[in-house]
């Protein structure tokens, strides 16, 4: 497929979280690009003055950033093109010129770096100026930047990669400016880099045309390292100004011999400090009595550390070879058209949620049965769109905890499980419940629409995280008594409610309630509830998932959910045997309609060869009757012409005999002429000769009698002729004159 539009070379290629876009760069232009089509979409122009330096996505988001010559950057809207914000040009300090770009995968931090030893750090949030970073003085140029993601920031980048012109590639954290690493050397020049998607790896196209595959784990021991202390208080005189120098203490560089292969030095992970209540320890360093008192005092985890937290409360086992031979297995078949009962805006997420619902269903045949999976495993889809792995163990482990004994009903709800929390509401708020029971409203109209869904439904984003961060750090009863909170916190808006429509709406939407007082309240009741009714006498302990191998889970009546497995399976045979026949009933309606159409052109193509061939016959007749016609005209107009002929011809016989009789009257008249001169030439011509006539016997005469003379005669000559011989000539004419 060629996608042609640039007249100059492609300097990069940007793609969409989604894969449905993509914007490619050039010197003069940008173009954006609908991969599913392969269309362009919009154009970029700009003067040549300006010129484009890089046009690309910010990562989680649909905004696109445009970086020109004159470091002047924009942020776009990708679906309207509208422009939503530009950075400030630093008035202050030398210009960078621009070269490099690099965002973190959370999209909050934006790194540029040109012509300078100077790095600019943009907070893409507050759109000011974080931070200027000096590189050493022997960085003059910066080719390329690249951000190392971590495990633990919750994408938010601190090691960032500097390749500059001498071909050594520098890692430094932007928060401390401490140069971590290095890699390459003058000798041995770094061309180009990139960055695996989980950190692990840095692969290299060096100078000399080789590819360099380093493990980023011996090269440093910052790499996976857990956070510092969630709280820590900082004095006036620790803050720093806003540019920074590099530090190059410290730097840990790879051991090469001299065939500069590097030795691989596996380094020990930090001792992890003991404690008293060992049940407390967590992976990573943490401890799980600390966290819930941080928890309780603040409300909820940082952001920045929220999947590090929770990864160590659930103590994910991070199984990729047993998760990879679910994922193996492809799409579930209950799955398959998941986008028809769930449609979602993003691709990305319905091909994420799709892979995940799939491998639950290959993990345990309930979950290809179980019609709630969906509502339940989307918000931690869309947490976890990036880590799929994570995201299939966190609603696993959710399943096998805070799920337990919910489908020893199935298909029905668990009814067990709803009258342990009836039972905590008929102890904590007799007069709500009663009122439920007049109204008609059971347990599966107010609890079951909450526990399906997670609270997904009637909860934002942020509340969501809230509420969960408090879950996943409590017993898994802490669910179950969150639900009775939500509702007794709710109880104002429920006395109110009489009708069931009321109600059903009520637990499917959003609704005006502080999720902290829930959680005050969830906390209260989990301390206050008699341990008769206490659902944690009831629910087993957190266990994690199993490392190596994931669990069996057979905790659901195996013969219903193979009994609908086969009916399923029986009634998509049927479908299918119904789609085809359905299609091949269509493909004979279709022939029979082609057949129909065929016939009808047919028809009216032999009527419209009808009334054509009438209508040729009719313009035929009047051809005919203008040919006629002008049969007629062209007869009259020989005719005229003929009439015509004659009287020119009669015309130029007048005229030839005009010209003959003037002819011979001018012949006439020069006779006349000739005569008259002739007259007027005899009398003296015949004197002439009458004298000539008479004095030729006397010359003969005197040549007779003196021959001397007769001699002298004959002998003188007069242009060419003799005295006598001209006297007789004249003697001739005369004689000739008068005969």
């Amino acid at each position: 497929i060629w996608m042609r539009g640039h007249e100059g070379a492609v300097s990069s290629v940007s793609v969409h979280g989604s894969g449905r876009y993509a914007i490619s760069t050039s010197a003069d232009t940008a173009q954006l690009w609908d991969l599913d089509t392969f269309q362009r979409k919009r154009k970029l122009n700009v003067r040549q003055s300006v010129g484009i330096q890089r046009v690309f996505f910010l990562p989680l988001g649909n905004t696109i950033l445009s970086c020109f010559n004159d470091d002047s950057i924009f942020a776009w809207e990708s679906d309207t093109l509208f422009c939503k914000y530009q950075l400030p040009v630093p008035d202050e300090g030398p210009r960078i010129h621009y070269k490099a770009f690099a965002v973190t995968r959370d999209g909050k931090i934006l790194a540029a770096g040109g012509r300078s030893n100077l790095l600019h750090l943009w907070c893409l949030d507050t759109r000011q100026l974080l931070r200027v970073v000096q590189m050493p003085p022997k960085v003059r140029t910066v080719r390329q930047l690249e951000f190392l993601p971590d495990s633990f920031d919750g994408g938010a980048s601190q090691t960032l990669g500097v390749l500059s012109q001498d071909g050594v590639m520098r890692f430094i954290n932007i928060q401390t400016c401490k140069l971590l690493f290095n890699i390459g050397s003058h000798d041995d020049a770094i061309t180009s880099a990139t960055i695996s998607p989980n950190g692990r790896h840095i692969v290299t196209i060096m100078d000399n045309g080789s590819l360099n595959i380093y493990s980023v784990q011996c090269l440093t021991q910052d790499y996976n390292k857990p956070p510092p202390s969630l709280v820590k208080v900082v004095s006036e005189g620790e803050c720093s100004a806003l540019t920074m120098k590099v530090k190059s203490e410290g730097v840990q560089r790879p051991a090469k011999n001299p065939g500069r292969r590097v030795k691989t030095k596996f380094l020990r992970p930090p001792a992890v400090p003991m404690t008293e209540d060992k049940e407390n320890e967590l992976p990573d360093g943490l401890n799980k009595k600390r966290l819930v008192t941080l928890l309780k005092a603040f409300g909820e985890y940082p952001a920045k550390y929220r999947m590090f937290v929770w990864r160590s409360l659930l103590r994910l086992p991070e199984n990729h070879a047993a998760f990879s031979s679910l994922t193996d297995k492809g799409l579930h078949s209950a799955y398959l058209s998941i986008q028809e009962r769930y449609p979602i805006k993003s691709h990305k997420l319905q091909r994420g949620l799709q892979r995940v619902l799939s491998a639950l269903a290959h993990w345990a045949a309930i979950f290809g049965e179980t019609d709630y999976l969906p509502l339940m495993a989307f918000p931690f889809v869309k947490l976890f769109q990036n880590n799929p792995l994570l995201c299939f163990e966190v609603v696993a482990t959710t399943i096998v905890n805070w799920c337990q004994h919910w489908f020893e009903y199935f298909p029905n709800p668990p009814l067990n499980v709803l009258s342990m929390a009836e039972n905590v509401l008929a102890h904590h708020d007799k007069e709500l419940l009663q009122h439920l029971i007049d109204c008609g409203v059971t347990s599966q109209l107010y609890v079951w629409p909450l526990l399906e869904t997670l609270f997904s439904e009637v909860l934002t984003r942020d509340e969501w995280l809230k509420l969960f961060d408090n879950v996943f750090s409590n017993h898994p009863a802490f669910l179950l008594v969150s639900v009775v909170s939500y509702v007794t916190c709710c109880r104002a808006p429920l006395l109110l409610c009489s009708h069931k429509e009321d109600f059903e709406y009520f637990f499917h939407h959003r609704n005006n309630l502080d999720v902290s007082s829930v959680i005050k309240e969830t906390y209260r009741l989990m301390e206050s509830t008699p341990a008769d009714i206490h659902p944690r006498n009831m629910l087993d302990d957190f266990q994690p998932l199993t490392r190596g191998q994931y669990p069996v889970f057979n905790k659901y009546p195996t013969y219903i959910v193979e009994y609908q497995s086969q009916e399923r399976e029986r009634i998509r045979q049927q479908e299918v045997d119904y789609l085809r026949e359905r299609q091949a009933v269509q493909e004979l309606r279709a022939k029979a309609v082609q057949r129909q159409a065929e016939d009808e052109a047919w028809y009216t193509q032999q009527e419209i060869l009808q009334q054509a061939e009438e209508k040729r016959r009719d313009i035929l007749q009047q051809e005919e009757s203008k040919l006629a016609e002008q049969r007629t005209r062209l007869t009259a107009m020989k005719r005229e012409l003929k009439v015509k002929e004659l009287q020119l011809m009669d015309a130029a016989r007048r005229r030839f005999l005009k010209q003959q009789q003037d002819q011979r009257l001018t012949e006439l008249h020069r006779l006349d002429e000739q005569i008259q001169r002739k007259k007027r030439f005899i009398p003296s011509f015949y004197f002439v000769c009458n004298v000539m006539v008479s004095i030729c016997p006397l010359l003969s005469i005197m040549g007779c009698l003196c021959p001397q003379w007769g001699v002298y005669m004959y002998s003188t000559v007069y242009n060419g002729v003799s005295i006598c011989t001209l006297l007789r000539l004249m003697g001739y004419l005369y004689v000739l004159y008068c005969i």
